[in-house]
């Protein structure tokens, strides 16, 4: 580990790493979780009124809206919004509706000028959201609407290269709202990532049947099984940890060596490392006697030549340098880290069925210095720098999402339609489903919160 310049920041330790230690068991219950919140249209509108429209959101990437006048539109729920970076550099988030008569302003989802026109009556506005013009502007009883009326606005931040915001005026601010994790998830100088990769499929799945997945490592020996060759699959050596202040989650999992439990098979193990090995001037076969041996090798040599290849891995830690560091960031999304990349995880909900939602995965690449193209792990492929990533969209089933998504993507479907069944009483979780029962009372936190304000 790399010494830096002591210093205290909330979730980091006091050298400014990741503060790893084991956090306190959250105080959860063990009432059953009802199938009938993945299929209510009652509680898919109280989650809507409480939660959806209270919390925290990202829209996208800052990179999306790169230069002066870019813009990018976006859904979630019924809303339809609008980000762009106004003409003196800041990145705004609004609704995405003319003032006027309630048209939808912009229905490009990626677009760029100095004004936005409504297509109806021809009204125009600027990047910052203020009305600029508008026809026949003398004829108006109550005088220009120029000058009195802009664009609604949304509270809005950026932070490690996502664009966040929330349709919640009185919303903390971002910083408290992810407490430790938005430290944490820095250390990684997210700023640095490329996306490489963006498919969004629409799924005959509720939303929180994704957050539920992502929340759990049990399912990976039996939806995942070829990752045993290269991470730790058993809760038994994982770190899980509940923020439960902010509703957040993480999990630790070693990676860069086979599972403990593992025996034989490591001719696997060394062919899904070879690139690794290659990048890194290593020799498998030093390994094969002791697999398990590598996760130490390249921590060792990640920290000894990182700079010299373009990687410079000083704000991390040296289990940072191989394992998963996965966060579930309260109410949708996941961001499972490594040291050169990431996965985006993201569930939204449908307008109007709570069967279905949508699922963005985003893959994410650290370039090295001096690089244009560079391996990405989660699509087992060379990616490119320069090449413009399109954005893939289609049913579940259609288009492919990377090959470890589309394994969680083949039970999604079939667990709706059993969570929908007579024969579903509520589960019957293990200890290291913990985060899937705090998620969930988390959800009913936020809406008894918003129930007894309503009612007051």
């Amino acid at each position: 580990m790399t010494n830096r310049t002591p210093k205290q920041t909330l979730g980091l330790d006091a050298n400014g790493f990741i503060d790893e230690r084991k956090l306190p068991e959250p105080n959860i219950g063990t009432a059953p979780i009802s199938g009938e919140r993945y299929y209510s249209e009652e509680f898919m509108q109280k989650e809507w009124d409480h939660v959806w429209t209270k919390v925290w959101l990202v829209a996208g990437m800052e990179e999306q809206v790169a230069n002066p006048g870019d813009r990018m539109t976006f859904d979630i729920g019924k809303e339809s919004l609008v980000c762009t970076r106004d003409m003196d550099g800041k990145v705004r988030v609004f609704y995405n509706v003319c003032q006027h008569r309630g048209n939808k302003l912009v229905h490009e989802e990626t677009s760029k000028g100095k004004t936005m026109a409504c297509a109806y009556h021809g009204w125009r506005y600027k990047v910052d959201g203020e009305l600029a013009s508008v026809p026949s502007p003398e004829d108006y009883p109550e005088g220009n609407p120029c000058g009195k009326l802009r664009l609604k606005e949304l509270r809005s931040e950026v932070c490690g290269g996502f664009i966040w915001y929330s349709m919640n005026e009185d919303v903390m601010p971002l910083e408290e709202y992810l407490g430790p994790v938005y430290a944490q998830i820095q250390t990684y100088d997210l700023k640095r990532f490329k996306r490489t990769h963006w498919i969004t499929v629409e799924g005959q799945f509720n939303w929180k049947i994704v957050q539920d997945n992502f929340n759990e490592s049990y399912h990976l020996p039996f939806v995942h099984p070829s990752t045993k060759y290269v991470m730790e699959q058993s809760y038994k050596y994982c770190q899980m940890d509940v923020f439960e202040k902010e509703g957040h989650a993480r999990m630790f999992m070693p990676g860069n060596r086979p599972s403990l439990g593992l025996k034989g098979g490591y001719d696997e193990t060394l062919k899904q490392m070879q690139h690794y090995f290659d990048f890194w001037g290593l020799d498998g076969e030093d390994f094969r006697s002791d697999p398990h041996s590598i996760r130490a090798a390249m921590q060792k040599v990640k920290r000894e030549k990182g700079k010299e290849k373009g990687l410079d891995f000083s704000g991390l830690t040296d289990d940072q340098l191989t394992d998963h560091y996965h966060y579930t960031i309260f109410p949708n999304f996941s961001l499972s880290l490594r040291p050169d990349g990431a996965f985006f995880l993201m569930a939204t909900p449908h307008p109007t069925d709570p069967t279905r939602c949508y699922f963005d995965t985003w893959y994410l690449n650290w370039f090295p210095d001096g690089t244009t193209e560079y391996y990405s792990a989660a699509m087992f492929e060379t990616v490119s720098w320069d090449t413009e990533v399109p954005h893939i969209t289609g049913l579940v089933g259609e288009v492919a999402c990377g090959k470890v998504i589309d394994e969680d993507l083949s039970v999604w479907t079939t667990q709706q339609k059993g969570l929908m069944s007579k024969g579903y009483d509520g589960g019957y979780l293990t200890g290291q489903e913990t985060r899937v029962r705090f998620f969930h009372e988390e959800v009913d936190r936020y809406i008894e919160r918003g129930e007894a304000a309503a009612n007051k």
